[in-house]
């Protein structure tokens, strides 16, 4: 097991205008579970394999324990790879695919059917080793591209999306299965992903990226509670933040007809920009009683029990401008006979509210 460390590590493709990694640092801690995550093109996919080196690292450099790997092949880095596709050879059985390494790397058949048993065990794939991938699911399939890793014993696990084959349930409870196993083995482990969801559910830490640079890294819970900027408030929480656009007045944000509370100090860290974006999460809304608060055109509400989900806009908008509008999401814990088309008054919670400038999108509160 080790440590792995991205020194301003950085990937620029041929004939690209900037690069897909523009000066990657981050520490990975021995035993960590580290999740990679973004949209489509952020560069986690391009960090990932420059890490496994299959990809050139034009800038910087790599570190696996105290190795500098940036310049080693892939086969003497001590990492294995999970990919998206399982990557399993058709013609062979599940314990042939999953001792293959090990037999290119001349371990004793012996050795190499006990790895390969303890691996399958693990997995619950005692009973599939002699059958081939095309008699498996995908959920088995995924198992078996697991414990082709974990037979090798690795200093790193790296997994680029391999839950994305999946079905919706079944990615959930595989999720919980790939944590467990992780925690178990004690392996580094360096997890890619799209999905915010399955990165604050399983990641010890989570590092946020957005066109090929770090935007934050932290745990899961300090992500959701103190986001660095605009774009890790509005892509890290399912729903999505609240991010409502405002200027600032003399004693807070107007937001609509309704100036929501926000002290000076935080204003004035703005300098001469009004423009102020209010960040605020669906549960932190409480209905007002007495005529204060965010105006919100009602379009949907969802009942779930406990819970009611309103969906609208800000009021007071035509129905043309109501079509581009941002949506405001409010969780609220009771029950609310609200009709379509009603308008509501929302208080935020003003201890748990952030404050963003609109224009550099960083974080003021």
């Amino acid at each position: 097991m080790a440590t792995v460390s991205f020194k301003d590590a950085t990937r620029v493709y041929p004939g690209a205008d900037h690069p897909a990694v523009d000066k990657l640092n981050l520490e990975i801690g021995d035993g960590e579970f580290m999740v990679l995550v973004g949209p489509s093109g952020c560069g986690k996919s391009t960090s990932l394999r420059m890490l496994a080196g299959l990809e050139e690292v034009n800038a910087g450099a790599i570190h696996i324990g105290d190795r500098n790997v940036t310049d080693l092949p892939p086969k003497d880095r001590d990492i294995a790879m999970v990919f998206q596709n399982y990557a399993l050879y058709p013609h062979m059985t599940v314990a042939d695919n999953m001792g293959f390494a090990l037999k290119m790397q001349n371990v004793p058949k012996a050795d190499r059917d006990a790895r390969v048993a303890e691996a399958a065990k693990l997995l619950g794939l005692e009973s599939f080793l002699n059958r081939k991938p095309k008699a498996l699911s995908g959920g088995q399939r995924q198992r078996v591209a697991m414990g082709r890793a974990i037979v090798r014993q690795p200093q790193v696990f790296l997994m680029d999306e391999p839950l994305s084959n999946l079905d919706a349930k079944l990615r959930v409870s595989t999720r919980t299965q790939i944590a467990a196993l992780q925690q178990r083995l004690g392996v580094t482990t360096v997890y890619v992903t799209h999905d915010q969801v399955e990165a604050m559910t399983m990641g010890d830490r989570v590092a946020v990226m957005k066109d090929g640079l770090l935007q934050q890294c932290d745990s899961p819970l300090t992500l959701y509670d103190s986001p660095k900027n605009l774009f890790v408030a509005g892509f890290i929480g399912s729903p999505a933040m609240n991010l409502l656009q405002g200027k600032a007045v003399d004693g807070g944000v107007r937001i609509g007809d309704y100036t929501v509370p926000v002290s000076r100090e935080v204003l004035a860290k703005a300098g001469n920009d009004t423009d102020v974006t209010l960040g605020i999460r669906p549960e932190h809304f409480e209905s007002s009683h007495d005529g204060q608060g965010i105006a919100i055109d009602i379009a949907v509400v969802e009942e779930l029990g406990a819970d009611s989900y309103l969906y609208g806009t800000l009021a007071g908008l035509s129905p043309d401008e109501k079509l581009t509008a941002t949506q405001i999401v409010a969780r609220l814990q009771s029950r609310h006979p609200l009709s379509k088309q009603s308008v509501v008054r929302l208080l935020p919670d003003l201890e748990k509210m952030h404050a963003f400038n609109t224009k550099t999108g960083e974080r003021l509160s």
